[in-house]
């Protein structure tokens, strides 16, 4: 494997830094609040960088969620990226590409996900013709439900069947079809609901949905650990559209695992890198911070943590890019996102001291961000157990 970054995509990841840095001030950030900046937003778009992921691929965006997660600028580049480019692009029609991505690359139209691991929904009854489907559709990525109870989601499906499918056969994930149909039910937490023009759902049948926002019965705010523009939306008799096929939502899961977890790897860079110069610059005792023994070990272990994000992130994007089977290592990269991303971004706040408990610093904002990922990413136990079932199975990639 070789994870050295291509022209393009080191140039994307370039320009990305550049466009990130010089508009995620700390002013700025206070003034954004818990909504996105749409200047920054528009300027992204604009350079051609959400456009770019279609070529730069999966470990094009890793790179450059690293250089977001650095200033944690507070635009839904991830969200859109991996459940609209990137959904949409490998998994949607001819019809359907045509007609959204143009707008997900000018940034007009803003995909953001409600998806679960399938462990975590209950099981769907199959039918012929039209069906009714009941599903979880908690605010997590993780192979489990959120602490909080999410509601059922009623799906009323129609399915107009491919010529290979004929109208009696079962709604089953493997059949062919192209559905449409209306969803019923609450999303009790959906991040950056507040910016996005659609919303990807997942029901008990792995069957991938896209629901325009505007077309909701109801959005009320939410407010999250990190100060993303999260809502709960509630649907009823909806218009659906199903996105995709079988396969289609583990593949969204692994990557939304890995695009988040490289997000992930630039919080962690970005907070360790402010304690290091908080910890060069502050005395005590006639000497910086930096040169006591306990500092550096807590520096170190912080870096080999952001390190083990970063390359298991990486490995993950490059399976995917290079068509190798990539999910084991998509959890992987979550778990030590989840573990050691929470280590990293806790010690960051600690070796400012008093100050990382500042709310208005730059580290506790890393902070909080890091916290969030590690919460929706899920609970690293319950990513090592779905790991461990799948090694039990002997379902490991190689």
């Amino acid at each position: 494997m070789d994870f050295t970054p291509t022209e393009e995509q080191a140039a994307a990841a370039d320009l990305a830094a550049r466009i990130l840095a010089d508009h995620s001030t700390p002013e700025r950030l206070t003034a954004a609040g818990t909504g996105s900046d749409a200047g920054l937003w528009k300027e992204l778009c604009a350079a051609g960088l959400v456009g770019a992921v279609a070529d730069t691929g999966l470990l094009g965006l890793v790179l450059m969620l690293e250089e977001q997660g650095r200033v944690t600028a507070q635009v839904p580049f991830a969200a859109s990226c991996v459940y609209g480019l990137l959904a949409v692009a490998a998994h949607g029609s001819p019809e359907q590409r045509e007609r959204l991505l143009p707008g997900i690359v000018d940034g007009t139209v803003v995909v953001t996900g409600a998806i679960a691991h399938p462990e975590a929904l209950p099981p769907a009854e199959t039918a012929s013709g039209p069906a009714t489907i009941s599903a979880s559709a908690p605010a997590t990525i993780s192979a489990s439900e959120t602490a909080s109870a999410p509601a059922n989601l009623s799906v009323s499906v129609s399915a107009s069947p491919s010529a290979s499918a004929p109208v009696s056969a079962p709604l089953s994930p493997s059949t062919s079809l192209s559905l449409s149909g209306t969803l019923t039910g609450v999303l009790p937490v959906v991040p950056w609901l507040r910016d996005a023009t659609h919303v990807l759902v997942a029901d008990g049948r792995r069957r991938l949905w896209l629901v325009r926002t505007a077309e909701a019965a109801a959005s009320e705010p939410v407010e999250l650990t990190a100060p993303w523009s999260a809502g709960r939306l509630t649907l009823d008799g909806t218009p659906a559209e199903a996105l995709g096929a079988a396969g289609a939502y583990d593949d969204l899961l692994a990557t939304a695992r890995t695009a988040f977890a490289g997000l992930q790897a630039g919080v962690c860079a970005g907070s360790l890198a402010r304690a290091v110069e908080h910890t060069n610059t502050r005395e005590q005792f006639g000497q910086p911070l930096a040169v006591r023994q306990g500092v550096q070990l807590r520096a170190a272990d912080a870096y080999m943590d952001t390190e083990a994000i970063r390359v298991t992130a990486y490995e993950a994007a490059w399976r995917r890019d290079e068509g190798l089977p990539y999910a084991t290592h998509a959890l992987t990269a979550a778990w030590w996102a989840s573990e050691a991303g929470r280590r990293v971004v806790h010690t960051g706040q600690h070796l400012h001291g008093g100050a990382g408990a500042d709310l208005g610093h730059p580290v506790h904002r890393h902070f909080l961000w890091g916290r969030q990922l590690d919460a929706y990413l899920g609970c690293g136990g319950e990513l090592l157990q779905e790991l461990g079932e799948l090694i039990a199975n002997g379902k490991v990639e190689t």
